[in-house]
């Protein structure tokens, strides 16, 4: 066989016609993975940014592509006779403004702009009201720092020596330490929901003054997910007894001691959201933070668990599928497979490629007329409108792999939808299954926006604390709710007691918002 950088000399070239064939085969199709890889790269290093986000199809990816900009002839179309036809333009939908009143739920703060006169220019008389106009523009007061003084008053008896009385010591997140829980909050809430790496909020904290070091507020941090480590995994366990589970990793880089470069360990996302079908399944996520990716890291997550797992098609599903019999079903994601035809658009502007996008696309718009029915409902519509869809898309794909060279980055795109296809449609034979697994990869993105700031998790306890409150505070933004208001009110509660051992499920996100929901209207 021949590599890809191997020379070749006269004096190794075969004589055999048959040899001299599959030589010629096997280097045009290391060209072509070749041609694409460098197509791939061009985008992602030259490409704007919004081409190398949009889509490539009306709805899904309207773009000009990368070489329509540098003005670069495209490849010829792979293993397809006829080139694509041009997306078609789709007029753009009109941004939404806010035009007309403020929320209502904010509070107001007046200030009355009097005339420097109010004499009439005419007899000087004195003028009197007659209306007033009111104008209200969004304004903002900037966090800023104040010292808490927590004062406890002593009362003793006159008449004798022993009536001494004093309000106890509040419990502290920091024992010892001058740090308020409204102020423990804030740094972890900045880091995990905002993204502000602690390096940054030192550097702020001392534009107002105050010189901390950044171990400091990682001392901070470490203490508040020991708080919330028995919140947290309750909110895992009832995840993983969900019927239904969402599941996807991805790396995060860890300091290690004597070594020039981070060890890549992984964070496993763990998710449930019955909200497109309206079931039982409140939004949450938690993250777990393990060493690999192999079969074992997620085996020793998942024991006991039975259901459905919608995950992409990476191998240790598969083999932790096998490994539990029937007790667990793969749903594969419709994305991922979409993804791949996309890659040899891009690359190749493969007519059969854009077929198949478009075909998919189709599938998609039955979804979004769907979301939010009953899962019997779901199923219906699916059974009758997109189980004819696919069962034409299987033919086609069926069809077409025959004819293509093997080694093809269109066979390989191909062959993973057909070798996927039981998990791709278990969507068409139950009505709680999505089409893809977006939701835990909408999951992923604060994680990932995380690492690409921060760059890394300096040991693997900074790990363990990263995936706790992480899980809480995104948990939280699923649910609108603010992330400070809550995880303040969370901590202190657990801190001082209030909230014992038993009680922690009423401090999860969905059941706590509900609590304030009563109280509001009881208040109303």
């Amino acid at each position: 066989m021949y590599g890809p950088f191997m020379a070749i000399r006269p004096d190794v070239l075969p004589t055999d016609p048959a040899a001299l064939t599959e030589m010629v085969l096997a280097l045009d199709a290391e060209n072509e993975k070749l041609r694409v890889a460098m197509q791939t790269l061009k985008e992602m290093i030259f490409g704007k940014r919004s081409e190398r986000l949009a889509t490539l199809v009306v709805e899904q990816l309207a773009l000009e592509l990368d070489d329509l900009e540098t003005r670069v002839t495209p490849p010829a179309a792979a293993n397809d006779d006829a080139p694509a036809a041009k997306p078609s333009d789709k007029p753009r939908k009109k941004a939404r403004r806010n035009i007309g009143a403020l929320p209502k739920h904010l509070p107001r703060c007046e200030q009355v702009l009097e005339p420097e006169v109010t004499a009439c220019p005419c007899c000087q008389g004195q003028l009197h009201k007659i209306g007033e106009d009111v104008s209200e523009v969004l304004d903002v007061v900037p966090a800023f720092l104040r010292v808490l003084r927590t004062i406890r008053p002593k009362y003793g008896c006159r008449g004798c020596t022993d009536g001494v009385v004093q309000a106890r010591v509040l419990p502290r997140l920091i024992e010892g330490g001058m740090a308020s829980t409204a102020l423990v909050t804030h740094v972890v809430v900045s880091k995990f929901a905002w993204y502000l790496p602690l390096y940054r909020q030192v550097q702020i904290l001392a534009g107002q003054g105050i010189h901390l070091d950044r171990a400091t507020l990682a001392g901070w941090v470490k203490r508040a997910a020991w708080w919330l480590r028995s919140l947290y995994e309750l909110q895992l366990r009832m995840i993983q007894a969900a019927p239904r589970v969402f599941c996807d990793e991805t790396p995060m880089p860890v300091l290690d001691p004597g070594r020039h470069h981070p060890r890549i360990c992984q964070f496993w996302a763990h998710a449930m959201d019955d909200r497109p079908w309206d079931g039982p399944s409140p939004p949450a996520v938690a993250y777990v933070f393990a060493d690999g990716r192999g079969t074992e890291e997620i085996a020793g997550q998942l024991t006991g668990f039975s259901g459905i797992l919608q995950v992409d098609g990476y191998a240790a599903y598969k083999a932790l599928a096998r490994r539990h019999g029937g007790a667990i079903q793969l749903a594969f994601c419709l994305a991922h497979a979409r993804r791949k035809f996309v890659e040899v658009y891009k690359s190749t502007q493969s007519p059969f490629a854009r077929e198949v996008i478009e075909r998919l696309q189709a599938v998609y718009a039955i979804e979004a007329e769907i979301r939010g029915s009953s899962a019997e409902q779901r199923l219906a519509a699916r059974r009758s409108r997109s189980a004819p869809l696919m069962a034409a898309l299987n033919a086609r794909l069926t069809e077409m792999v025959g004819q293509l060279f093997s080694q093809s980055k269109l066979t390989e795109a191909i062959n993973y939808a057909l070798n996927h296809w039981n998990g791709l449609t278990l969507f068409l034979r139950d009505g709680r299954v999505e089409v893809d697994s977006n939701t835990v990869e909408r999951s992923m993105r604060p994680i990932a926006m995380g690492r690409r700031n921060s760059l890394f998790s300096g040991s693997e306890g900074g790990a363990e604390s990263w995936a706790i409150l992480a899980s809480l505070v995104n948990t939280a933004k699923l649910h609108e709710l603010d992330p400070q208001a809550y995880l303040t009110d969370v901590l202190e509660r657990i801190v001082s007691g209030r909230t014992k051992s038993h009680q922690l499920h009423e401090l999860l996100a969905w059941h706590w918002k509900a609590a304030r929901q009563r109280t509001a209207q009881a208040a109303a």
